[in-house]
């Protein structure tokens, strides 16, 4: 019997997978609440305002994180997994404006 040495490789994708669920959680928070205040938005000023904030660190007021590097394509990502689930839906007649 032969034991293997312990695979590092595989502790280090599990934090990995970590870390984007945590990023993707804090843009999914960024973009609710930043249409729970402006009730609507054009998606373009929704993730220039997301990718600022992440820039910044900053979930609104008083509240302060870790500012990370977010790109277009991930808030994209997470305003159709927020579309998908139902807690941001595009307004009728115009779907790149986007309602909470």
């Amino acid at each position: 019997l032969r034991l293997l040495p312990r695979q590092r490789y595989l502790q280090a994708q599990r934090a990995e997978v970590g870390a984007l669920e945590r990023k993707r959680n804090v843009l999914c928070c960024l973009i609710t609440r930043i249409l729970k205040v402006e009730k609507q938005l054009h998606i373009d000023n929704l993730v220039f305002r997301v990718t600022d904030a992440c820039q910044k660190g900053e979930l609104g007021p008083g509240l302060r994180f870790l500012s990370f590097c977010c790109h277009s394509v991930d808030v994209l990502s997470c305003v159709l997994r927020l579309l998908h689930q139902g807690y941001v839906r595009r307004q009728e007649g115009r779907p790149h404006v986007l309602e909470y």
